[in-house]
């Protein structure tokens, strides 16, 4: 131990109630920030897991029709400029296995999937509801999404593959439905009614999905919504998520269709989730606020001290940046212990939270508080709880180097 940390330390238990206290608001501030970001991350991050395998990462959409303007070249009327104006998006993909071919090429690609979707009405023998039918190839949509892993009945997904007359219906619509496995409904299109056996019920999680949604060959869905050829959209899987934005750039000026990635798509629910976990930040670093003002006070309290032991240390060699770090290695030594404190009282109370039953069935499904257990929360806690700290330590510890030992022997030190 070097004599600077040796001195900080003695002068630091000199003052074991303030250093308490100093420590206790360390610690409270660096765990409820990694409380308070592990939850609402916990949430954010359970809605975008439960969409992107639902829903896919991208879909390829409409495809892309440029127009053209002509302007003329000065002093030459036959010679023309052809200028780009304006993109007009044509609803659909016309030739959807040309498009999942050259999808397919792309490296971040993992699955592809048409899809043909369709407004309807279900109709059981108790009760009508609006719903959306999406057709679908099984083959290739367990590539892109985790749907059979979402059937919550017996044997749903053998049935569904085995009868071209089946369907998969979400739990809430067959709630309303009052229906179950085997049991028969009628989806109507545009006058066109058709009947179905349900093969399975699903559940998502996602309150919008399982309380509309259909899922139905796309055989039986071309013939439903007299779509002989194309598809509504081509829903894609990617290896990388993340690098969704990047990917539908790229493939949209490859494939010429507009390709939606799920940062897009969602970006009202995520500005929801960015909004709650910024406020509970702002919330959280109040404490982080005083555990700062805590370590000022008490680094200022010492000063006032122990200003004949400053004399004394001056009068013996000690140089003015030797003061200052005197005085710093305090305030490391309570972030050094109030931090490692606080990150293990953040891990048990997120882990306590976790098991808290929450049972939730509005935008997603849940019966107990979740929780993201993401290091980086830990990382910006102690990095926060670091730089706000040591900022309000600098003042007490320049202005103990600055004192000098003639004028604290005569009382005149300010």
């Amino acid at each position: 131990m070097s004599p600077n940390l040796r001195i900080a330390y003695r002068f630091l238990t000199a003052k074991k109630r303030a250093m308490l206290m100093s420590l206790s608001c360390t610690v409270l501030g660096v765990g409820l920030f990694i409380v308070t970001q592990a939850t609402t991350s916990g949430f954010e991050e359970f809605f975008i897991r439960t969409l992107l395998a639902t829903d896919g990462a991208m879909r390829i959409e409409d495809r892309r029709q440029e127009t053209l303007q002509s302007m003329v070249v000065a002093g030459d009327p036959d010679a023309k400029i052809l200028q780009r104006d304006n993109v007009k998006l044509i609803e659909g993909v016309e030739e959807p296995e040309l498009v999942e071919a050259a999808a397919r090429e792309f490296a971040n690609v993992r699955g592809v999937s048409a899809v043909i979707k369709g407004n309807v009405q279900a109709a059981s023998s108790f009760k009508t509801e609006d719903a959306q039918v999406f057709g679908i190839k099984m083959s290739n949509h367990r590539q892109v999404s985790e749907l059979e892993r979402k059937i919550t009945t017996p044997n749903g997904l053998e049935r569904f593959l085995e009868s071209s007359n089946g369907a998969l219906v979400g739990r809430i619509l067959a709630n309303r439905l009052q229906i179950a496995e085997n049991d028969t409904i009628v989806v109507t299109s545009r006058g066109e009614k058709r009947t179905f056996q349900v093969a399975g019920i699903f559940e998502t999680g996602v309150r919008d999905i399982d309380k509309t949604r259909i899922y139905l060959d796309i055989s039986a869905t071309r013939s439903l919504l007299h779509k002989p050829t194309g598809a509504s959209f081509i829903q894609i899987r990617l290896y990388d998520p993340a690098r969704a934005r990047e990917d539908a750039a790229q493939m949209g000026d490859v494939l010429s269709h507009d390709v939606r990635p799920w940062q897009e798509r969602e970006k009202d629910w995520l500005n929801v989730f960015k909004a709650l976990r910024f406020s509970s930040m702002i919330t959280v670093l109040v404490f982080t606020l005083i555990a700062s003002l805590a370590m000022f006070n008490t680094l200022a309290m010492i000063v006032l001290e122990k200003t004949k032991d400053i004399a004394i240390l001056r009068s013996m060699g000690y140089e003015r940046r030797d003061i200052t770090q005197i005085f710093l290695w305090q305030a490391g030594i309570v972030l050094a212990i109030g931090s490692a404190l606080g990150a293990l009282f953040g891990a048990v109370v997120t882990w306590g939270v976790s098991l808290i039953p929450l049972p939730i069935n509005t935008l997603f499904k849940t019966e107990t508080f979740i929780v993201s257990w993401n290091p980086w929360h830990y990382v910006a806690a102690i990095s926060t709880a670091v730089v706000m700290v040591m900022i309000a330590s600098i003042v007490p510890s320049r202005r103990a180097a600055r004192l000098e030992p003639g004028d604290i022997v005569r009382g005149t030190a300010q």
